[in-house]
């Protein structure tokens, strides 16, 4: 094990997917909400070509791998995160379908390729720059969490410019940000195809927002059945179990 591991890391469990993956309590570890966009974003089971922009330690690309066949390509501007990243993959023995790219979100596109893209997806930073209250957070938790090197208008932007004509990109972010998602993808080509809300429990105010849309598509917007977290008794309700832990809990 010890050659996989540095410093404080750890392997975590992928329980529905049955795969594991390296992460660190000293820098940002992956969140529902990367859960839920990996399930959420329609991918081709067979052929094709995927790119996951601010990808982390790599937890969109090892879902997505479960899903689909298709060629992937995890795009991530942390060194640290990176090389976690390119470890999980290995380690899962996924280097024939999935490729770690260093890189900044915002320059990406010429170098994998304009247009070249059937699928992107995208879990970006949510939180504007002067909203890093916490001055004492670490670099990387504030870089994954705030918009400090990637505004959302920009990811949008790299998304674009990578998809095909036809090509979906989805992304993960808070209901607040609606308008200005919906706009910024608008501008960029992408017409919002699929919008579900995501609910802490019933009753409460949605917190998160899953939205796909379709390269030069048509309008026609489908706001899909909420999805709640967690049931009165506080555990996870029936759907999101089982996007956790498939059969397996």
């Amino acid at each position: 094990m010890e050659q996989w591991l540095k410093e404080d890391e750890r392997l975590d469990y992928l329980l529905a997917e049955d795969l594991r993956i390296i992460q660190s309590p000293s820098v940002f570890s992956f969140s529902l909400d990367a859960v839920l966009l990996s399930r959420f974003v329609n991918v081709p089971i067979n052929k094709g070509k995927i790119v996951d922009l601010c990808s982390g330690n790599g937890v969109i690309p090892l879902f997505l791998s479960a899903r689909t066949k298709a060629e992937i390509i995890g795009v991530e501007l942390q060194e640290r995160l990176f090389d976690m990243a390119e470890r999980s993959v290995k380690y899962n023995g996924l280097e024939n379908q999935i490729k770690m790219v260093l890189g900044d979100v915002k320059e990406i596109p010429p170098k994998l390729g304009i247009e070249k893209y059937d699928v992107v997806t995208c879990n970006p930073p949510y939180f504007l720059a002067h909203e890093l209250s916490d001055k004492n957070i670490s670099e990387h938790y504030a870089i994954a969490r705030h918009e400090l090197h990637l505004t959302l208008e920009q990811a949008i932007e790299s998304a674009s410019k990578l998809l095909k004509q036809g090509g979906k990109a989805a992304f993960v972010h808070r209901p607040g940000r609606l308008l200005d998602i919906v706009t910024a993808m608008r501008a960029n080509r992408l017409e919002p195809k699929r919008i579900r809300f995501v609910y802490p429990k019933f009753g409460k105010e949605a917190n998160t927002l899953l939205i796909e849309g379709i390269k030069d598509g048509k309008p026609d917007l489908k706001i899909l059945p909420p999805l709640y977290v967690y049931d009165e008794n506080n555990e996870y309700t029936a759907e999101v179990s089982e996007i956790l832990y498939g059969d397996k809990k």
